[in-house]
């Protein structure tokens, strides 16, 4: 059976990552505007969760500034510490956030970052959204003077166009480095990237494409499907919007349950290899992870990988999200 066991390079840089890796927003501590969306849990906890993907073969993580306002770095690190893991031996991204800033404010909190992340690598530093006073040329200029100062290894940024992603990287180039990555949402029913040039974009470019949301909320896990009961639980505002996509999404589900089945495998664990391979090495997965079963999950779709024509299934009843 083919794996996924061998990394992966983060856009044209010599930074090796598995195609899965691990998102930690739920490690933000229930606190801001993450009081609604999660409860906070406790650092063993966290320690479990990055032992179990570690255990697996996940080799990186991906947190942000926004997360808890270095809440989610510190539970991270902390994890880290807790299960006496070297630098050499992980790989970490997190992210700026640009709201109401300039790029001058980019070299001013960097030092924030690398207190929370208490001496562990920043392998890849993103700008959060596409929003901010300054242009991605002034922002890229100043994640360069970053790199150069031995400060962070790697830049890339999340949800930008495939216009921007072009400006980005020339600006990089201009630089002597390249843009590594584009943090996009990407999943089976998620999949406008591959009509809107930014996947395109990427592929011409050598970028990675950071698929965060790859289960769609939760969606893909097939769980709603197979027992309505955990859908009447979930708040009002996801409730609907999942129960609008139960149906619609019903066939998919059916045909990921019949290869999971083959596989000895979960639907998660399906959707996420379909999502890491249908277009070859471009594109990786940051399935976020509040308990050590999300964890193994994860770290359970290196050991197997979709053939050519199970991928091509999926694909023929996904494309309506295209």
């Amino acid at each position: 059976m083919n794996t996924l066991k061998q990394g992966r390079k983060l856009g044209n840089t010599d930074i090796e990552i598995t195609p899965v890796g691990i998102g930690v927003m739920q490690f933000a501590g229930g606190k801001g505007m993450f009081r609604f969306m999660f409860d906070d849990f406790p650092q063993t906890q966290k320690d479990a969760i990055i032992k179990a993907g570690l255990d697996g073969g996940i080799n990186w993580f991906d947190t942000a500034e926004m997360y808890g306002q270095g809440r989610s770095e510190q539970g991270l690190s902390n994890a880290l510490k807790n299960n006496q893991v070297a630098d050499e031996d992980v790989r970490i991204a997190t992210k700026w956030w640009p709201l109401l800033r300039t790029a001058r404010n980019i070299p001013k909190t960097i030092d924030d970052r690398l207190h929370y992340l208490q001496g562990y690598t920043i392998d890849l530093y993103q700008v959060h959204q596409p929003f901010s006073f300054s242009t991605p040329e002034d922002e890229m200029n100043a994640m360069a003077d970053l790199v150069e100062a031995g400060k962070i290894r790697s830049v890339g940024i999340s949800n930008f166009s495939a216009k921007d992603m072009h400006r980005a990287h020339q600006a990089l180039v201009k630089r002597g480095l390249g843009l590594a990555s584009n943090q996009v949402q990407f999943s089976l029913i998620d999949r406008q990237i591959e009509t809107n040039g930014i996947l395109d974009a990427a592929k011409e470019l050598g970028v990675t494409i950071i698929a965060w949301s790859p289960l769609a909320s939760g969606l893909l896990t097939g769980k709603f499907h197979k027992n309505p009961d955990i859908l009447a639980k979930t708040p009002l505002g996801r409730r609907m919007r999942l129960s609008n996509q139960l149906k619609k999404t019903q066939p998919l589900i059916d045909a990921m349950d019949e290869i999971a089945q083959k596989y000895g495998v979960s639907i998660t664990q399906v959707a996420l290899n379909w999502t890491v391979n249908f277009h070859g090495e471009t594109v990786v997965a940051i399935p976020g992870a509040s308990k050590v079963h999300h964890a193994q999950e994860a770290a359970g779709v290196l050991d197997f990988r979709l053939t050519d024509e199970e991928m091509a299934k999926l694909d023929r009843l996904s494309q309506m999200y295209r």
